[in-house]
């Protein structure tokens, strides 16, 4: 990954991007701030250099009738640190899927979408290497501190529903979207999205709990059913792919891992301290013998 590529000021370069795309009749951006107004007037605000593509306008507009999932999730960051420190298994876990999906992108990639970036990781790992990203979310809370955090010139962030993206088509060179999807109402129409901004012979990295059993609880508030972690879905392989049967794919690859026996019995205590090679073949023996994979990746490359 060459750090000479690095985009003098990623934020402006995206800004520009997108007022290129015919969607806005006014575009103004200076030193951090501006904003953007669309053909229906709605305003966009540009505050030191985050663009918030969410307003209460178009929000109200979106999800009237149906569940509020721009306000859930908005809220949600606020009662909830997504960038506090993990412990134990869940520390563990989050690790090794990190490593994997990490495993999985190109070296040449120089611009990458974080889609659904809650604490950022992707921009804390591959921003010092000289690499563009964008964290994006629905959270102004979760965006907010990641640019706080990772203060690069390499860093943009993006507040937006992830079913209507501001980007340009065939705009980046990999997205990851992880464990985000499960959370989706409509995850064709997410997918659908995500790819439209991919470019052609980009990749798309996509994860998710594997065969995740939905549990439910009471609310207190509404007396209805409600899933645990807000997942909404459960998939495997054969749903997940057929996702993309529609759009134009040159390759399609799923990984498999995380073994649900050795997180019972809580190696992790011993497991932590390997390097993610040797982890990797560990966990792949033990789903040989007992097949219970927790989590699932896949690998899409975008044909033209």
């Amino acid at each position: 990954m060459n750090s000479e590529k690095v985009t003098k000021d990623f934020s402006e370069f995206i800004f520009n991007e997108i007022s290129k795309t015919g969607i806005y009749t006014e575009f103004v951006y200076d030193r951090g701030n501006g904003f953007f107004i669309d053909k229906k007037n709605n305003k966009y605000e540009i505050k030191s250099s985050i663009g918030y593509f969410i307003n209460d306008k178009s929000q109200k507009n979106d999800n009237e009738g149906s569940f509020d999932y721009l306000t859930h999730y908005q809220k949600d960051a606020e009662e909830f640190d997504y960038f506090e420190e993990r412990r134990g298994e869940t520390a563990h876990d989050e690790r090794r899927l990190r490593e994997y999906i990490l495993s999985l992108i190109p070296n040449n990639v120089q611009t990458i979408l974080d889609a659904g970036c809650g604490r950022a990781w992707v921009a804390e790992y591959f921003c010092p290497k000289g690499v563009n990203v964008c964290s994006l979310d629905v959270a102004p809370k979760n965006v907010e501190k990641a640019k706080k955090l990772y203060d690069y010139p390499n860093h943009s962030g993006i507040v937006s529903d992830l079913l209507n993206l501001p980007f340009p088509d065939n705009f980046f060179d990999c997205i990851i979207c992880s464990e985000v999807i499960e959370h989706i109402i409509e995850p064709q129409s997410l997918v659908n999205e995500l790819f439209r901004c991919l470019k052609i012979g980009g990749f798309l990295i996509l994860s998710t709990p594997y065969k995740e059993k939905i549990s439910y609880t009471l609310c207190i508030h509404c007396n209805q059913k409600t899933p645990i972690n807000a997942h909404l879905h459960s998939f495997d392989e054969i749903v997940l792919l057929n996702f993309f049967k529609k759009l134009k794919t040159e390759e399609m690859k799923y990984y498999l891992f995380g073994n649900k026996f050795l997180q019972y019995i809580r190696h992790h205590v011993l497991l932590k301290y390997f390097p993610f090679g040797f982890w990797k073949i560990f966990d792949k023996f033990f789903n040989l013998i007992y097949k219970k994979p927790t989590h699932i990746v896949l690998k899409i490359k975008k044909g033209g």
